[in-house]
């Protein structure tokens, strides 16, 4: 769905926040990568969230904005069947830069230990969640001009 205005592959790459819904039902936040068409979020066996979604991959994901100083409101809202995939570093990488910036020498360890310990060692996965379903909504609105004294 596109919605006039509303570049969703640009508003998908802000390092936003966004939250992922499982049965349960479970909602928490999450950074996320938007990448060929996909939702990508980090997961492991330290997440309730590797359970909840072996139990029952569909899930949803909202990813939103709302700015009242601009009247800027814009969400998108991918709901599917998930699957879980090897953890992969480059993508790893990419993921943590545009949340973190480029400068691996300013990120808290933590971060750094997902793209230098062993993934497998770990139990690190992806979720990937290509939705099947997309609402996109702009939601924005106009906000008046001051009266003049």
């Amino acid at each position: 769905m596109t919605t006039p205005g509303f570049d969703v592959d640009s508003f998908l790459h802000q390092p936003l926040t966004a939250r992922l819904a499982t049965n349960g039902p479970t909602v928490r936040p999450v950074w996320f990568l938007w990448e060929d068409d996909a939702f990508w979020v980090l997961t492991g066996p330290w997440a309730r969230l590797l359970a909840r979604v072996r139990a029952d991959p569909q899930v949803a994901i909202v990813v939103d904005e709302c700015d009242v100083d601009t009247g800027r409101v814009r969400q998108v809202i991918g709901r599917g069947r998930a699957e879980l995939l090897p953890f992969d570093v480059a993508r790893g990488r990419r993921k943590l830069v545009r949340y973190l910036g480029p400068d691996e020498s300013r990120w808290d360890r933590r971060f750094l230990d997902y793209l230098h310990d062993d993934p497998a060692e770990r139990g690190q996965l992806w979720l990937r969640l290509e939705p099947a379903t997309l609402t996109v909504d702009d939601l924005s609105y106009e906000i008046p001009a001051a009266p003049r004294p």
